[in-house]
């Protein structure tokens, strides 16, 4: 029975009682989580939080912009020649460059668990294009000896792909950030939608009009509306002019309110730990001076990119190489934009860099993006060195 079948690959047994649509853990099978808030949290719900699209697109676009190369272990030097390395520096295929296939199965892998792409091969097995895959419509499962496969859902039915095939990235254990933190993400639009509803009844009240007789219902709404009408809006702040002995009390802000606003701040806290990145990074600037904000760059780079880079990098390795490819290439990201400094401090780096002998003039050029010079090869100290012939 299809039912059955259904049963089975969401890992209920024939024993467990059967899954209603009136039940929470049903909501799992449509992307939405329930929370203890009451706000069901997925994907397209959790990217109307300014915080979390933030951190989906940081994370997403940074990766997708640095660039990846194909380096001989040996030499340090880039495989151009090799056709791989089309598909991860140049394009993916005609319609996609290798930058937005690496922007968005990153991006399904913070928003669904898991991105893929389904590796496209010549006659003599040499991987040709990259096509990316819905995230919906790929399965993982198992082989009896462990190794992984994947079921695809086509216009013409399921296909059975091997791991070879099959580029996949993916989150912490497979799960998404959003998924982990979806209580927190829950409150902060929690936050938002109070806040709103406050606003779209004219904010909170400013005063309390006081009255010595007992009013009726229709003469409350002729009193309120003459109030918004004569000092709502941009007529607000004019003298009020009150009879038949009513008073106006105002209403200050509260202890409340001003942790209400530091509530909200908090959220964006919570969501960038759920990312691991750090605050500033979504310009969360209350905490924020122009030191810690430099080294809260550096440990994005460290602690938010560096895992999604060794994922990517194994990722091509394993469906663009061969076993023994493998041993003597590898894929790598350059990261040297982000990991500059300001001008002096790279000028001194370079400085030293060249009287250790470590780098030559045409490879500082090169990394300053220069043609290079004549002579610029060499490794002797340019600080030390003479003229083999001096002047007389």
């Amino acid at each position: 029975m299809p039912f059955d079948k259904l049963k089975k690959a969401l890992g209920f047994s024939a024993e467990e009682k059967a899954l209603t649509l009136a039940d929470p853990d049903a909501l799992t099978l449509f992307g939405v989580l329930p929370t203890t808030s009451g706000v069901s949290i997925g994907p397209g719900i959790a990217m109307r939080v300014p915080a979390v699209a933030c951190a989906v697109g940081l994370i997403s676009e940074t990766i997708g912009s640095l660039p990846v190369k194909l380096h001989d272990r040996a030499s340090k030097a880039a495989l151009t020649n090799h056709p791989a390395y089309r598909l991860v520096h140049d394009e993916a295929n005609e319609w996609t460059s290798a930058a937005e296939l690496r922007r968005d199965l990153t991006l399904d892998a913070l928003q669904h668990g898991a991105g893929h792409a389904q590796v496209i091969r010549t006659n003599d097995g040499t991987p040709y294009e990259l096509h990316r895959m819905e995230p919906g419509k790929v399965q993982r499962d198992l082989e009896p000896d462990g190794e992984p496969f994947y079921r695809v859902t086509t216009n013409a039915g399921q296909v059975q792909l091997s791991f070879r095939d099959v580029l996949r990235i993916e989150a912490i254990g497979g799960v998404s950030p959003i998924v982990m933190g979806r209580e927190a993400i829950a409150l902060a639009l929690s936050f938002e939608s109070h806040i709103g509803g406050i606003f779209a009844n004219g904010g909170r009240p400013s005063g309390v009009i006081k009255a010595q007789k007992v009013m009726d219902v229709e003469a409350k709404k002729k009193v309120a509306s003459s109030w918004f009408a004569t000092h709502g809006g941009s007529k607000a702040g004019g003298t009020a002019i009150l009879d038949e002995g009513m008073d106006y009390t105002p209403l200050s802000m509260t202890l409340a309110d001003t942790q209400f606003a530091e509530n909200r701040l908090e959220q964006i806290r919570e969501i960038a730990r759920v990312f691991r990145v750090p605050p500033t990074m979504l310009f969360e600037l209350s905490r924020g001076t122009w030191s810690n904000t430099e080294e809260m760059a550096r440990q994005f780079m460290q602690i938010t990119l560096k895992p999604w880079l060794t994922d990517w990098a194994w990722a091509y390795a394993r469906c663009l190489l061969t076993p023994e490819e493998r041993k003597a290439a590898y894929f790598e990201a350059v990261t040297d934009d982000l990991l500059r400094t300001d001008t002096a401090a790279r000028a001194t780096a370079y400085g030293q860099y060249r009287s250790m002998g470590v780098m030559t003039a045409n490879e500082v050029r090169a990394a300053q993006n220069l043609p290079p010079l004549p002579g610029g090869n060499e490794l002797s100290n340019p600080y030390t060195s003479t003229d083999k012939d001096p002047a007389a």
